[in-house]
């Protein structure tokens, strides 16, 4: 199949399954790739905490930070569905810089990255990426912002007002009427800004070795793998990757390497026009999507 005919049949795939996506799947030894409006910029939602590991790690390097230092952090009490970690505590915790990298990337701790946000600020984290080579990531906020949407107005059995809402109030020039669903306002990035980031952290770049291990090491502890990982994880294969879920957006980045040598840096971008949070097939349809296309390219 022509790669022409295999992308229309991703998009109808998309399409039948609810799904606008935004692909990007490379390899990351020829540099051949493949995919869908790689270039369409999308709120990032939880993937901004791989650039946040990211500068937290350099600062570490740099010994700006200490990983051992000690941080009294406030709980974050919230009870709806969906957060993790730090942000559900009830009481205040007392935990070093370094396993609030961990929370912050392997469980995705917003409480966490909020943290380590406050010891380096947004735009203390995109300058270190523009540092780094790294553009087309734009970090404009902490993960505070992301826990006041229209979800936590609604009563549980109305959420999907705040999903139809999600759906519905955007502009054609990707403005929205949700601050956190608006590209001018959000943090944001293209699924080739994504494998951009991942093949610097994955091959020779101007990010220190030490420091592009440690965030590769992170990826590859996540905990989120009901997404991709299904379809990329085996007894041949190592997949680390980072998630990124907020009303209706559904992203997910990764490499998997293959035993024989073999690695491929996949974004799966993706936005929801169906109005409810859970929908496994949609997930299942991302990952069947981001294989074939890694298949694709494998064959080359």
């Amino acid at each position: 199949m022509s790669t022409e005919s295999l992308l229309r049949d991703m998009r109808r795939q998309l399409h039948d399954s609810g799904l606008r996506g935004c692909l990007l799947v490379r390899d990351l030894r020829t540099g051949e790739e493949v995919g869908i409006e790689p270039d369409t910029p999308l709120p990032a939602a939880s993937l901004v905490k791989v650039p946040l590991a990211l500068a937290t790690a350099e600062r570490i390097r740099r010994g700006e930070l200490d990983g051992a230092t000690m941080l009294d952090v406030r709980p974050g009490r919230i009870t709806t569905p969906g957060p993790t970690g730090l942000t559900r505590f009830q009481h205040p915790a007392r935990i070093a810089i370094d396993d609030l990298l961990y929370l912050s990337t392997c469980v995705s701790d917003g409480t966490a990255a909020d943290a380590l946000f406050d010891l380096t600020p947004p735009a203390q984290v995109a300058g270190i990426l523009l540092d780094l080579g790294l553009r087309g990531l734009t970090v404009r906020h902490t993960m505070r912002e992301l826990a006041d949407t229209p979800v936590e107005r609604f009563d549980a059995a109305e959420v999907h007002l705040a999903h139809a809402l999600a759906i519905d109030a955007g502009t054609s020039g990707r403005g929205h009427r949700v601050p956190q669903l608006d590209t001018t306002r959000a943090n944001t990035g293209s699924a080739r800004a994504h494998v951009e980031l991942l093949q610097a952290l994955w091959t020779p770049s101007k990010i220190d070795p030490e420091v592009a291990g440690r965030v590769r090491g992170l990826m590859a502890n996540n905990l989120m793998r009901h997404r991709l990982t299904p379809d990329f994880s085996s007894d041949a294969t190592t997949w680390s990757s980072k998630t990124g879920t907020l009303l209706n957006l559904r992203h997910e980045i990764g490499v998997v390497e293959h035993s024989d040598g073999q690695a491929f840096a996949i974004a799966v971008l993706t936005e929801s026009l169906v109005p409810a949070s859970t929908q496994p097939g949609a997930d299942a349809v991302m990952a069947q999507v981001a294989r074939t296309l890694r298949d694709h390219l494998r064959q080359l």
